[in-house]
Formats: structure tokens, C-alpha cells, sequence
């Protein structure tokens, strides 16, 4: 297999330089490298996407956050509305939030989320929040950083649990969801909690959203109390449903797929990786895992 072409910040800002040329590149401060290099100016915020795959996700984010805005939902507004390219790479330009007045909550995150579950669908059709998609091109771009040993195994893991979510019957009735709902999606600014990182707006099972934080409480070291602040501002614990275990594997197993993408030429995300998948093996959901 051939190395998937490099995704770095020197890339990254070479695209930048080529999309958005009235910025000068070189200020621009990184401030993420992940699905996306995320830059930002005075006045924008600017995403690189790592690959050209991500183009309709690209647009979807931007239809996503153009609805939010006429539905009133506090959430990051988009300088234009299409994006721009470079070499195939989608470029979304951003307005930039003001520094934040604290540091985001989970009880901020659940009003957010209380506000985002009780809209209806949009005019538009979302995609149902494929939790599990990302996983065979994550693996691809970690080549042959990994062991195929591990890859396999991931997929295999993939597999079953997408057969078991499709099983699943939610409490919660259906509708919009983040699908990656964090604090650190989360910026409070002079008028309240702002949702970011749009991305993953889908349209299925609001438990989704509250499987993220049950997971965070038992391998990202997510204090018990701050876990419990969200329930209560949400209003109920997804641990009490019979399907929070199958959306928590597969969670976990597109959460190790992610980071293998990172392993090439990176050590620290390779032993991240590997911490990850022998705790999966072993059967033990209660080892540390550590952001990346």
C-alpha cells in the first residue's frame, strides 16, 4: 500500500496560501490538526480539509450552519457559503468568535443540546450520523504505521457493532443531532454558550449525543460530578438505556480508527493508538485513554 500523502501544517498552510489568498498565510495561527487544519486570523477562522473526500462533508456543514442561524440557535456563522478549494482540498472560511469569557461546561453543553433536540427537521434532508463510516478511511491513511493485525481487528469490531446499532430502539425520539458533543464544541461568548464544529449535524438517535459524555466520564477522565451536572440540565442519563453499550463500542471503535490516521510519523499518536486497541482486546473499559 502507498503512504497516503502527507497532511501537516506545512500542507496545510500551503493550501491556505492557495484558497484564501487575501489572508496572509503565514500569520495565521494553528489552533487544530485533525479531520481538518484549523487556522485562525483576526477576523476569520479557516478549515483545511485533509482530504478531497471531504468536500460534501464541507458543504453540509455550511447548509447546517445557514439553518441554525435562521432557526436562531446560537452556533458558529460561516463568512461564505460555499466552499473554496485547493488541489481538491475544501476550504470553509469562518467568523471569527471573540476570546472566550470561560471555559465551556457540561451543563452549557446540555442546555445546547436541549435547544438543538427540540427543533424539527430542516428543509433539507441531514444524513443519519454514520458513527462508523469514517473507520475503513482512517485505517487507509494510517498505511502501514499500524499493525494489520489491529486494522483487522477494528474492522471486524466495525462491523458487528453497526449490525447491533442497526438493532437498536431508541427512548428518545429521533431528530437533529450534533454527533460530537463535547465541551470543547462549546464557546461562551459574551451572550452564552455557542455550538462549533458542525460537521457531524445528522438527523438520528438523540442518544448519540449523550453517549459522547458517558464515554468521556469512563476513559477520558471526565470528572463523575461534571457528568452528573449534565444529566441533570439534560434531564436524563443514557447509561439507564439498554442500547447506551452498543453506541458506546462503537463509539470507541471509530474513536481508535480516528487516531490511527495520526500514526504516520507521529509516535505519540501511534502509542495512543496502540494503548487504545490492547485495551479493546482485553476487554478492560476502564483504561485511561488520553485526547488527541
Amino acid at each position: 500500500m502507498a503512504d497516503a500523502p502527507a497532511f501537516d501544517e506545512r500542507s496545510a498552510r500551503a493550501l491556505l496560501a492557495t484558497a484564501v489568498p487575501e489572508v496572509p498565510a503565514a500569520d495565521a495561527e494553528l489552533i487544530a490538526l485533525g479531520e481538518n487544519a484549523v487556522f485562525a486570523t483576526p477576523h476569520l477562522v479557516v478549515k483545511v480539509g485533509r482530504d478531497a473526500s471531504l468536500l460534501p462533508r464541507a458543504r453540509h456543514e455550511l447548509r447546517v450552519a445557514a439553518w441554525l442561524a435562521e432557526s436562531a440557535v446560537p452556533a458558529v456563522r460561516a463568512a461564505e457559503p460555499e466552499p473554496r478549494t485547493a488541489d481538491g482540498h475544501p476550504v470553509t472560511l469562518w467568523h471569527r468568535l471573540p476570546e472566550p469569557a470561560r471555559a465551556a461546561t457540561t451543563t452549557d453543553l446540555a442546555e445546547l443540546l436541549r435547544t438543538l433536540h427540540a427543533l424539527p427537521e430542516p428543509g433539507f434532508a441531514l444524513p443519519k450520523r454514520e458513527l462508523l463510516g469514517g473507520v475503513e478511511r482512517w485505517l487507509r491513511l494510517a498505511g502501514d504505521a499500524i499493525d494489520p493485525a489491529d486494522a483487522a481487528y477494528l474492522r471486524t469490531r466495525r462491523d458487528g457493532f453497526a449490525a447491533e446499532a442497526a438493532a437498536l430502539t431508541p427512548h428518545l425520539a429521533p431528530g437533529p443531532i450534533h454527533g460530537d458533543a463535547l465541551p470543547r464544541n462549546v464557546h461562551i461568548g459574551p451572550d452564552g454558550p455557542v455550538l462549533v464544529d458542525l460537521e457531524t449535524v445528522s438527523d438520528d438517535f438523540r442518544e448519540h449525543d449523550l453517549v459522547v459524555l458517558a464515554l468521556s466520564r469512563d476513559r477520558y477522565g471526565l470528572d463523575p460530578a461534571a457528568y452528573d451536572a449534565f444529566v441533570r440540565a439534560y434531564g436524563w442519563d443514557v447509561r439507564e438505556w439498554d442500547g447506551c453499550a452498543v453506541l458506546r463500542g462503537a463509539r470507541e471503535t471509530a474513536s481508535c480508527a480516528w487516531v490511527a490516521q495520526h500514526a504516520p510519523g507521529n509516535p505519540a499518536a501511534l502509542a495512543e493508538f496502540r494503548r487504545r486497541v490492547a485495551s479493546l482486546r482485553e476487554g478492560d473499559p476502564a483504561v485511561r485513554w488520553y485526547p488527541f
